[in-house]
């Protein structure tokens, strides 16, 4: 590999949410969703130059950062989106707060597939509207989705917007154009807007396929909003940047509007240079990144067969978030989450948090160096194979 994610870099000390939230220092933290390895070397490089420069002010998004997104979802995903469609802001998850907000009034029904993130739940609760879930259906350590309920729940007159997720988290499951044509089709005949969360898009590995949803047919691209990033792909969350993709501009217009009344039209000067570094000069760092994670997910489920063999570990087709079935173990997700804090000072992110359907679950993030994979591994295992 040219690029090295052997290397282990302290976090410690530098205001790291995920390291520093824990005042113990032995804590292993393998639970919010950012990576513990450098970006790639060409959006360090664009941030660095940008520093040189030595005055931050407000920014003018400029037209190459339009074509960065563009370009990069022609070259990779196939999708042809334009310029026109596209909105700014500072995150996925304001996005998805801004378009609720646009398409829906309070006590108006939101409908999920759970178990799935955790503020989807918030950003529904934010708006005052309700929380419709539709639960994946788990078998043989992956999940499906019940199209029978999906379809039942989306003819709820009340249900206005289905929050979809593509790649899935925590499952794992990246969606087939098949299952994503299901979906479209029920919300079309519901007249049911679509808001795709895409944000692990490019983290997918070999053998599957990530399709943006609104690539599939004109029909679902003026019935949906997509909202992506590069910053779980390129491990620039903290700089901030995120855009919504709307064909339909009186639907664009709405959310422009929202976004405006939420006030995260803004972005900061450094996350609109990452991510034309990472679309334009950064793929071949990202395709060793994903061969990385991959070893990392093979050798935990080889740790898990040989050490823990009672706890499935859920199929994963994309997202650094392993999903792992604790039932043998008879406790609550919050009980083994508590466990491991006390016991091996290990952090993971119990499963209630993503719906009562999680209840049985842990999710670990694997995206670090193998070396403190494996110590973690080994500190769970402490716990969890007696």
């Amino acid at each position: 590999m040219r690029f090295d994610f052997d290397k282990i870099i302290s976090r410690r000390g530098t205001d790291s949410y995920k390291w520093d939230s824990s005042s113990d220092a032995d804590i292993l933290p393998l639970w919010v969703a950012d990576m513990d390895f450098r970006t790639a070397p060409a959006i360090t490089e664009a941030l660095n130059k940008r520093v040189e420069h030595g005055i931050f002010g407000y920014v003018k998004v400029p037209d190459n950062y339009y074509n960065a997104v563009t370009n990069w979802f022609n070259k990779r995903h196939g999708w042809q989106m334009q310029k026109e469609w596209i909105i700014y802001t500072s995150g996925v998850v304001p996005a998805i707060s801004a378009i609720i907000k646009a398409m829906t009034v309070p006590g108006d029904r939101v409908l999920i597939q759970t178990p799935v993130y955790n503020c989807f739940f918030s950003s529904i609760r934010n708006n005052g509207c309700e929380t419709v879930t539709s639960p994946l259906y788990y078998h043989d350590s992956t999940y499906s989705i019940d199209f029978e309920d999906l379809e039942a729940k989306a003819s709820d007159k009340r249900v206005k917007v289905m929050l979809l997720c593509n790649p899935h988290n925590p499952a794992g499951r990246v969606w087939t154009r098949k299952e994503l044509k299901k979906i479209g089709d029920i919300c079309l005949r519901h007249n049911v807007f679509v808001i795709a969360d895409e944000i692990h898009c490019e983290l997918v590995y070999k053998g599957y396929k990530y399709i943006p949803f609104a690539s599939i047919s004109n029909e679902f691209l003026m019935n949906s909003a997509t909202c992506t990033s590069p910053s779980k792909a390129f491990n620039i969350a903290g700089l901030q940047i995120a855009n919504i993709t709307v064909a339909d501009k009186g639907i664009r217009d709405k959310i422009d509007k929202a976004i405006n009344i939420n006030e995260v039209c803004d972005v900061n000067p450094f996350g609109v240079i990452a991510l034309q570094a990472a679309y334009n000069n950064s793929e071949e760092w990202l395709d060793e990144l994903i061969e990385y994670l991959h070893g990392n997910y093979m050798y935990l489920c080889d740790f898990f067969k040989k050490e823990m063999p009672k706890l499935p570990v859920t199929k994963l087709e994309g997202t650094y978030l392993v999903w792992v079935d604790c039932s043998a173990l008879g406790k609550s997700s919050h009980q083994i989450y508590t466990e491991l804090i006390e016991k091996q000072k290990v952090q993971l992110n119990e499963g209630i948090l993503y719906g009562c359907d999680g209840d049985n679950f842990m999710r670990i993030n694997i995206a670090c160096p193998r070396q403190l994979l494996s110590k973690a591994l080994n500190r769970i295992k402490e716990v969890w194979s007696k």
